[in-house]
């Protein structure tokens, strides 16, 4: 993942895609990378759980390249595991540093100190705001939409859903995505699914897009639609056009 418009100090826990982008959206990819930096090693978990979706959304940062090059949009994306440090939640959150994730343990965040987790927090945290809110204040944006993926099954529970489009409290991109959604899917398509407010997931909405009273929306697509290259640039291709259509009926520049 080559990078663009970070600062010093930045690098490590953040790339800034397309940073000139014309677009009046930023896109927003926080599980883009399923990277264990040396010093900190592979947390004691084993390597399919490095690969798969505990570690990041795969998939996920195809498609939201795709749709920033498409849009010549902004992206900011992260650059480790969220298993290191979930930057779709505040430092408050237990979930911020996982010590479980899908029934496994990871043992090499069990037991930190108050100190160690603040350590990952200025690491990898502050960096990958610091450098989002100045894409936002650069782009003068207009609507802010992450970037997600998710699992066919979860905790052997088979998952229906395709996309969901997920929002908080301020839902005009998400109904008007969902207003328009058979005019460029015939997916299954769902309001706040598979997860939603309630399970923490909307925390960089609110942060960025809410505070500053701007549209936004959180997309998240199963991971086994865009398991190639080929299905990445499809899914972009699909989500540009009917993200273009949505910010048109709510009369925002894209």
């Amino acid at each position: 993942m080559s990078a663009d418009q970070t600062q010093n100090g930045e690098e490590e826990a953040v790339a800034v895609l397309r940073g000139q982008g014309a677009a009046g959206v930023v896109l927003v990819c926080e599980h883009a990378a399923n990277v264990f930096p040396q010093d900190i090693g592979d947390l004691d978990v084993p390597p399919e759980m490095r690969s798969g979706h505990a570690a990041w959304d795969p998939g996920a940062l195809g498609v939201a390249t795709g749709m920033s090059e498409r849009l010549d949009a902004p992206l900011v994306a992260g650059r480790v595991s969220r298993l290191i440090y979930d930057c779709n939640r505040p430092p408050e959150a237990e979930t911020a540093i996982l010590q479980q994730s899908e029934g496994m343990a990871i043992p090499g965040n069990i037991g930190l100190s108050p100190a160690d987790r603040a350590a990952r927090v200025t690491r990898y945290y502050l960096p990958f705001e610091a450098a989002l809110h100045r894409t936002l204040d650069r782009a003068r944006a207009k609507a802010l939409v992450t970037i997600h993926s998710f699992t066919p099954v979860f905790m052997g529970k088979r998952r229906d859903v395709a996309l969901g489009v997920l929002h908080d409290s301020d839902t005009r991109l998400a109904d008007a995505m969902l207003a328009c959604a058979g005019r460029h899917t015939d997916l299954r398509t769902e309001r706040n699914a598979p997860y939603g407010p309630q399970d923490g997931v909307t925390h960089t909405l609110r942060l960025h897009g809410l505070a500053r009273g701007i549209p936004n929306v959180m997309l998240e697509v199963r991971n086994d639609l865009i398991s190639s290259p080929v299905e990445e640039a499809a899914m972009a291709a699909m989500l540009s056009g009917w993200l273009m259509e949505a910010m048109a009926a709510i009369e925002v520049p894209v």
